[in-house]
């Protein structure tokens, strides 16, 4: 291969790449936005059919003790994943997006409380054995990390110096700010 193909190569490699940072620039936080949605939907509907979410007696019993007893797994549960489906309908469709971070954000704080309301259901063998109840509530910070991506690029935020947002079309080929660009 010639010095000229490998050039043309190497360009045409950094313009592939550049198109689709562009692309990833330009979709990327709607994608994320809408997968939270699904997630949380289908989440959601499990629970409204008895029998069907894994989660379903680690949420009855956490509401139950978070409640004193007064609200019980068969109504407590439902209305929980009815909860969960209209945050997943909100991040869908991208409607009342404030407000559906902040019940999503207020859901995951309640997620949290089984390690201290019932440690024996989210830890199996010391402090650092997680069981499975207690992967599926650690697996929530990747949710409420992408809820607060999210919500910054809803509010303008996750914006660099020069007021670009941090994944702005085309960032890709100009290079940091005050740094040298992309070679063409």
């Amino acid at each position: 291969m010639s010095t000229a193909d490998k050039d043309n190569l190497s360009f045409r490699i950094e313009n592939a790449e550049a198109e689709l940072a562009d692309w990833l620039a330009r979709h990327a936080i709607s994608l994320l936005r809408v997968s939270l949605g699904v997630v949380f939907g289908w989440c959601g509907a499990l629970k409204l059919f008895p029998g069907l979410s894994p989660a379903e007696k680690l949420a009855g019993l956490t509401i139950s003790a978070l409640t004193g007893g007064l609200l019980v797994p068969a109504f407590s549960v439902p209305i929980l994943g009815a909860s969960e489906c209209l945050i997943g309908f909100g991040l869908v469709s991208g409607r009342a997006l404030r407000v559906t971070l902040a019940v999503l954000l207020f859901h995951m704080a309640g997620t949290v409380t089984p390690f201290a309301l019932l440690p024996g259901s989210v830890f199996a063998d010391g402090p650092f054995v997680l069981t499975l109840e207690g992967q599926y509530i650690v697996k929530n910070l990747v949710l409420v990390s992408g809820a607060l991506v999210v919500g910054a690029a809803a509010r303008g935020g996750a914006r660099d110096r020069g007021g670009r947002f941090a994944a702005e079309p085309g960032l890709a080929r100009r290079g940091p700010p005050g740094g040298v660009p992309h070679a063409r």
